[in-house]
């Protein structure tokens, strides 16, 4: 047949009504999360910019997270993108910080999906507030707000096999592994087999 395509959403193709309702996380300011040991979880601000950057100097995080900003100004464009994602309902990124302060890691939610009611997990925290609790604190906060009053079903999140560090902050905040991507990322040594854990609604 001919004529113009028409420009149907894929979703008004879908049998069923989505998880989360559409609209209805944008409708409100990305919240602000409180856990445990007196973190505060809050959207990043411009001050955060020099501490962002400087956090992608550290190799470690460098080395687990393939993709990092080349300057101050591109960490301000990737805030922006934080922003538009949160008005499109797409993805949360939080500044972990000491009582709304100090930086201390970056909490992150992101290929959210509202009509499944899925979002994956990313985490990272300073070279100096590492081995304190600090991401499974935050991934414990963030996972109770998503899988509470947000109306998520399930939170996913993958590592590399060789980051035992990650596992033990996924294991911790109630991410069981589920298996094994075998040679699923690539990062500058080379191809990596990734772990896979997930907490869905109703869990411990």
């Amino acid at each position: 047949m001919g004529g113009k395509a028409e420009n149907v959403p894929v979703s008004s193709l879908l049998p069923f009504p989505p998880t989360i309702p559409i609209g209805s996380l944008a409708a409100g300011p990305q919240p602000v999360l409180a856990a445990a040991g007196g973190l505060v979880l809050r959207p990043w601000e411009s001050g955060d910019v020099a501490a962002f950057f400087g956090a992608y100097q550290d190799p470690v995080i460098q080395h687990w997270h393939p993709r990092h900003p080349a300057s101050e100004d591109e960490v301000r464009k990737w805030f922006e993108q934080y922003r538009q994602g949160w008005a499109e309902e797409q993805g949360a990124s939080w500044a972990v910080t000491r009582g709304g302060g100090e930086v201390l890691g970056r909490m992150a939610l992101g290929h959210m999906d509202l009509y499944a009611g899925t979002a994956i997990c990313a985490y990272w925290v300073l070279p100096s507030a590492r081995g304190a609790g600090v991401a499974p604190s935050a991934l414990i906060a963030v996972s109770a707000w998503a899988l509470g009053a947000a109306g998520f079903h399930r939170l996913h999140l993958s590592h590399s096999t060789r980051n035992d560090a990650s596992c033990r902050v996924a294991v911790k905040a109630g991410f069981p592994l589920e298996g094994t991507k075998r040679s699923e990322a690539v990062h500058a040594d080379g191809r990596h087999d990734m772990h896979l854990h997930a907490r869905i609604r109703g869990d411990a």
